[in-house]
């Protein structure tokens, strides 16, 4: 297998996990011996995400060390997120209306999904406002929220520590070889756990396709096409629109990317490749101080892909009942989803979760969410890499807006030296 590159490697487990799933349709043995394969990998990308996120944080900042500018930078950050997940969700909606997945769906075919555990994350969330998302970014422990994973309170204190190593100059340098170190450390640790993909990503589609099977797909097939088509038009035209009228070389970056994509398209976490796409948009030709900054804080505020479903999937149900939506209350809902899709960012199943606190705002009953939650990891594949395309673009446009972007460091060996 060494002599093939990692993204060809990912691809054979992720075929081969797809057959071993599909032959052993039904068969509990799989999810009993490959589920725990999986969970390693997703545990070990887990355990190395927020050392890399704070280190890298730190250095940036460090090595900028003003308030000021950092300041101007996060607003820009905020202003292009904002920007760009309002074009994903007018994209969904109406790439639904033309289509219209949900017209037509006989529901008496469709399975069932319980959905028991997303409603109750909606109701411990339901109070949980746009404005509480920016109160909690300060945390009142910094050891409790690394535990917790609460990635923007993390970023909020690493890039006030940074300024702090900065403001004291000769008394810092010693601190910030430390965390130059842990970060190249990290890295390295990186690699070495990138060789265990493959079997990871075998372990997590096996269990994945043995569950539901081929067939289920069959009824849900409309939404799965519309759902996927919108996605490509997303990143080639809008996003690809985007690189071209800020003069960053799109396919390059895609074409570098390929190992990130392949990886986080199938296990359908883009968590796995949060490391390496900090490290490759560096060598893309973006500054340590915006991509250890403008990437993390994109995995709460930036997911293109699943503001994008959740448009669609808004109207597809609605559809499926034959819930006409006028263009005012789609307004409404597009509106609501700006918020929510913010307000709860960083939830477990957010998009579940954000489609079951937005739905009855415009009376679309939420019950519809239980018939396509048995497709939903098939969906959560595709919008997870889009999610990656999207946070890997915004450090680039976002180093342009600075003046910061360095794309000759971006030339074809160093790409394949770093895949």
């Amino acid at each position: 297998m060494k002599k093939y590159g990692l993204a060809i490697q990912i691809f054979i487990g992720l075929l081969l996990g797809i057959a071993v799933g599909a032959v052993f349709y039904g068969n509990p043995a799989v999810q009993t011996y490959l589920q725990p394969i999986g969970d390693i990998f997703l545990r070990l990308i887990k355990m190395i995400v927020i050392p890399i996120v704070v280190a890298s944080i730190i250095v940036g900042v460090a090595g900028t060390g003003d308030m000021k500018k950092l300041g101007k930078l996060g607003g820009k950050t905020i202003l292009y997120f904002e920007i760009v997940t309002t074009i994903a969700i007018v994209v969904g909606l109406l790439s639904a209306n033309i289509f219209k997945p949900g017209s037509g769906v006989d529901m008496s075919e469709l399975t069932k999904t319980d959905i028991t555990k997303y409603v109750e994350t909606t109701e411990t969330t339901a109070q949980h406002s746009f404005v509480d998302t920016f109160v909690n970014i300060v945390p009142t422990n910094i050891f409790q929220a690394l535990m917790n994973g609460e990635m923007l309170a993390i970023i909020f204190f690493s890039v006030l520590f940074g300024i702090g190593i900065a403001a004291i100059g000769e008394k810092g340098k010693p601190v910030l070889n430390f965390f130059k170190g842990t970060a190249d450390a990290m890295f390295y640790v990186t690699n070495q756990i990138m060789k265990f993909a493959p079997f990871g990503v075998f372990a997590l589609i096996g269990v994945t396709v043995s569950k539901f099977g081929v067939t289920s797909l069959i009824p849900l097939g409309k939404l799965i096409l519309v759902v996927y088509g919108t996605m490509l038009f997303f990143v080639f035209v809008v996003l690809g629109g985007i690189a071209k009228m800020h003069g960053i070389a799109f396919f390059s970056m895609l074409k570098m990317l390929k190992d990130e994509l392949i990886l986080s398209f199938s296990t359908a976490s883009s968590e796995t490749v949060l490391p390496k796409l900090i490290e490759k948009m560096e060598t893309f030709g973006c500054p340590k101080s915006i991509t250890s900054f403008v990437i993390p804080t994109g995995y709460s505020f930036n997911l293109d892909g699943s503001t994008l479903y959740q448009a669609l999937a808004a109207i597809f149900i609605a559809q499926m009942y034959g819930i006409h939506l006028p263009i005012t209350e789609q307004i409404t809902l597009m509106l609501v989803l700006m918020l929510t899709s913010k307000g709860i960012a960083g939830v477990p199943g957010v998009s579940f979760v954000v489609l079951l606190a937005t739905l009855g705002t415009v009376g679309i009953p939420v019950e519809g969410l239980a018939f396509i939650a048995g497709i939903d990891r098939i969906l959560d594949m595709g919008r997870t890499a889009v999610n990656v395309v999207g946070n890997s673009l915004s450090a680039a446009v976002i180093s342009k807006w600075e003046g910061e972007f360095r794309p000759q460091k971006a030339i074809v060996h160093d790409v394949e030296k770093v895949s």
